[in-house]
């Protein structure tokens, strides 16, 4: 259910495969993201995380979070490899972003949205925890204020929205989100991998 991409020119993609379910990820889909992120430290020169189908993620399969998987360490695992990635990580939202899915969006140096998708993180309402990480992230993009308003006031962003206040960078019609990628990944691609390592270092 994650498809992984090599391409020959070092831009790597990895797919959410899980159309039917909204994308919804389980315990074995994490661990298959964590792992090819961890892989991608091997040769990738950037990585788009996307999804298939109008969906993103819903976040966390609620079958498996009975299982305890809310508590699993493969949240951050996931979010930890992907943000300590040195070559350039693009988030190409085909759709809305939700829940503990939030987390590794945040992760990535760069996010593009479809212009439907929505943005939401209703932890609370269902009597989880966001991932440790999640909150610090989410409050570095978009400020204290608007982080307690997703996550405090349960608010949903649109794809406007989340643009103005920083949660998004780019815009992009479905036809177009993985060639906007691409074009975004373009520089870095071709730049020295050493030289662009740095510069992606020096705007943490």
């Amino acid at each position: 259910m994650i498809a992984v991409d090599r391409g020959a020119d070092g831009l790597w993609t990895l797919t959410i495969d899980r159309p039917d379910k909204a994308n919804a990820l389980d315990g074995p889909m994490l661990e298959a993201l964590a792992d090819a992120a961890e892989e991608a430290t091997q040769g990738a020169r950037a990585v788009v995380l996307t999804g298939n189908g109008k969906v993103f993620s819903a976040g966390m399969d609620f079958e498996a979070a009975k299982s305890g998987l809310s508590k699993s360490p493969v949240w951050e695992r996931l979010s930890g490899k992907l943000a300590a990635l040195p070559c350039l990580t693009i988030c190409a939202l085909n759709g809305t972003l939700a829940g503990g899915a939030m987390g590794m969006a945040l992760a990535c140096d760069i996010r593009i949205a479809v212009p439907t998708a929505k943005f939401f993180y209703p932890v609370m309402k269902h009597g989880f925890l966001p991932q440790p990480s999640d909150p610090g992230r989410l409050t570095a993009l978009i400020g204290p204020s608007r982080a307690r308003l997703i996550l405090l006031g349960g608010q949903r962003l649109d794809a406007e929205q989340a643009l103005a206040c920083g949660l998004i960078d780019r815009i992009a019609e479905p036809d177009a989100l993985l060639a906007t990628a691409r074009e975004i990944a373009a520089d870095f691609i071709a730049a020295d991998p050493a030289f662009a390592a740095t510069i992606k270092g020096m705007c943490r």
